[in-house]
């Protein structure tokens, strides 16, 4: 096993940087303009995955190479000519009442708020608030969220910088669920959206997330679209390529009194349904249902899953959630070897975390997770399986246009080992860290909701 895991890092150490880009198609597919992602230097010969957008709204990805000497623009647009085809599809009712419904005029965004959760990263939390300022949405506020502090660092950087635009909270409890909580409990808006540290959004995230709840009054959540900001180390490539964090570009709502048919886990397999670096919920809604579960999350034993709780919780109580792609942002992904064998254990532990805090708290969906359980272990083996690399690559080494899953590496066994090995461990460390929150009264899903806010600073 050593031998393979060590054959493993060598192929995994040979993977080369690819370049981040955008490419602008016109309407009628001419006109295109191409930039780099956010950070990245312009775009030169190599490989490149690209953001294809269509009158500004994302419509796929594709991975081309740029030969040297040739015009980016010109190969990459040639590309992408299948995606600048057509509307972008519905999957799905997308329900709508009301004047909305009635006029078909577009909806003004809701009052939204934006938290932050952060530990010891001003320079990645700087990055992210300056794209969270420049959101293009009528009225929100960003609240930043100190999560068990060992230096001042954070609140230094908020309150030098950005002042009476970003307010500053402390959570000396350690664990992103907790975080959460507390932004919970502090926020104004009528929607509360929640981004990561590591991000760089878009500036029209939070109108297009926030915009589905003025159109449904049903509505309980909403996720976005999430890309790599850089694909410069091996292990950035190798996650991105196996489909990272996107969940595609098809927008579609999920329906708890109308389950999706092609979805036979519906509820459970909540990581289908979008990731917490980009995911709003209506905030009396989230405080009905008592907020994240602050057993669950980075930070405690648990090692995640707290979304996934969160959007499971909401469709238990009946409330529609909508995913939609137009609401991106870039994400920094894990730059190491060592990164993606913590996160692989993390997401294994997050998943059956979150299932066992679902089971503890709402017993009463015990039944249906049982009837869901042979098809749940089906889908536990597929998600865990060695994934094997695909060379899907055709004229100019482009791959499926619009395709995001190209899996063009092979997925490490020594990754998949690890991930079982979290699914395993995830009910024990669930457990384990309420048992760990006893000490701080904070043994119950929700019960930081309306604690009141221990701030720090002047606001």
């Amino acid at each position: 096993m050593r031998r393979e895991t060590e054959r493993e890092i060598r192929e995994f150490l040979s993977i080369g940087p690819v370049q981040v880009a955008e490419l602008e198609l016109g309407d009628d597919g001419e006109g295109a303009s191409l930039r780099p992602g956010p950070g990245s230097p312009p775009v030169a010969a190599g490989e490149v995955f690209v953001l294809v957008r269509r009158a500004g709204r994302p419509v796929g990805t594709l991975v081309g190479r740029v030969p040297e000497g040739t015009d980016a623009v010109s190969v990459l647009a040639g590309l992408a000519q299948d995606l600048a085809k057509g509307p972008v599809a519905e999957k799905g009712p997308v329900p709508a009442t009301g004047p909305v419904a009635a006029t078909g005029t577009a909806p003004v965004p809701p009052s939204a708020s934006v938290v932050v959760a952060t530990r010891e990263r001003a320079g990645q939390l700087a990055r992210a608030l300056d794209s969270l300022l420049a959101q293009d949405h009528p009225d929100f506020e960003i609240v930043v969220v100190d999560n068990a502090p060992v230096t001042d660092e954070t609140r230094d950087l908020v309150e030098r910088k950005y002042g009476e635009r970003v307010r500053y909270v402390c959570e000396p409890v350690p664990g992103l669920a907790t975080a959460h909580n507390r932004g919970l409990d502090v926020v104004r808006g009528e929607v509360t959206a929640f981004t990561d540290d590591d991000v760089v959004a878009d500036p029209r995230w939070l109108a297009e997330l926030t915009t589905p709840f003025a159109a449904d009054p049903g509505l309980g959540c909403a996720t976005g679209l999430i890309l790599p900001a850089r694909l410069r180390t091996p292990a950035q490539v190798l996650l991105e390529s196996h489909g990272g964090f996107a969940k595609g570009f098809t927008p579609r709502t999920y329906d708890p009194a109308d389950p999706p048919a092609d979805e036979p886990l519906f509820p459970f397999t909540a990581g289908r349904f979008g990731s917490g670096a980009g995911m709003a919920f209506r905030t009396a809604v989230l405080r009905e249902v008592g907020g994240f579960d602050p057993a669950t999350g980075a930070g405690t034993h648990a090692r995640g899953g707290d979304d996934l709780y969160g959007f499971v919780r909401v469709l238990a109580h009946g409330y529609r959630l909508r995913y939609v792609p137009g609401a991106l942002v870039w994400h920094h992904h894990r730059e190491t070897w060592r990164d993606l064998e913590t996160q692989a254990f993390g997401y294994g532990a997050g998943l059956t975390a979150y299932l066992t805090a679902v089971l503890v708290n709402r017993p009463g969906l015990l039944p249906a997770f049982l009837a869901r359980l042979p098809g749940g272990l089906a889908h536990a083996r597929a998600l865990t399986a060695v994934r094997d690399g695909e060379d899907g690559a055709g004229e100019a080494g482009a791959r499926v246009p619009g395709g995001h899953d190209a899996r063009t590496h092979p997925w490490p066994r020594r990754l998949s080992r690890l991930q079982r090995r979290g699914m395993l461990y995830g009910p024990l460390g669930y457990l384990r860290a309420r048992r760990a929150l006893r000490t701080v009264g904070l043994e119950s899903p929700g019960a930081t909701a309306g604690r009141g806010a221990r701030t720090s600073g002047r606001r």
